[in-house]
């Protein structure tokens, strides 16, 4: 049963004056515009409200229904509900308030702005402290890798003579070619391979 009110609201308070907002919108028709102004203002009020009263009054009886009939009230063309509220209190409450109401959404603006840069700025020492931390750690053999890499590199840019190998390999087949092992024939190669 609960599960139809909520639906039923749903549709009832949402999905049938979000797309009358639309035609109002298409159409350009300053009055529908007006009327569904206020009553999403009032439902936003009526949504923010329900979020309390939600958990303080589900135990009260018909709660529930209660709640589907001031949302068929709020969009009756016959109630006005919607335009009632707006008129009586909440228009002539935000204008008396609308000036302290700018201030603390400017203040709020201005220390959630001052909150995300302080945040920020923490976040970047912190990366930067672990990164440190972790090279310091790690820095005998990250530099041994990054001083043989760079040396190859090196090598390798300036050509060492034209050739483009690094040096210790230069050397280790210069060595072989010094000592060169005597030649065998075809059939002691073939008899001594399983020795190797």
């Amino acid at each position: 049963f609960i599960v139809c009110l909520f639906f039923s609201r749903l549709i009832f308070g949402t999905l049938y004056p979000a797309y009358y907002s639309y035609k109002a919108v298409k159409s350009k028709d300053i009055k529908e515009y007006v009327k569904w102004m206020m009553y999403w203002i009032i439902f936003a009020l009526f949504t923010t409200a329900e979020t309390f009263t939600d958990i303080f009054l589900c135990w009260f009886p018909f709660y529930y229904e209660l709640k589907i009939a001031f949302v068929a009230w709020l969009l009756s063309p016959y109630t006005k509900g919607s335009s009632l509220l707006y008129r009586k209190f909440v228009h002539p409450t935000l204008s008396s308030k609308e000036k302290e109401i700018d201030d603390c959404l400017i203040q709020a603006k201005d220390r959630s702005y001052d909150a995300l840069v302080h945040f920020g700025k923490r976040g970047l020492n912190v990366a930067a402290t672990a990164a440190v931390m972790a090279a310091s750690k790690g820095q005998g053999a990250l530099s041994e890798r990054l001083r043989s890499f760079s040396m190859q590199d090196l090598s390798t840019i300036r050509g060492d003579g034209g050739s483009s190998v690094p040096p210790s390999v230069t050397v280790r087949t210069s060595s072989k070619q010094s000592h060169p092992k005597p030649s065998r024939s075809a059939s002691e190669g073939t008899g001594s391979s399983g020795k190797c």
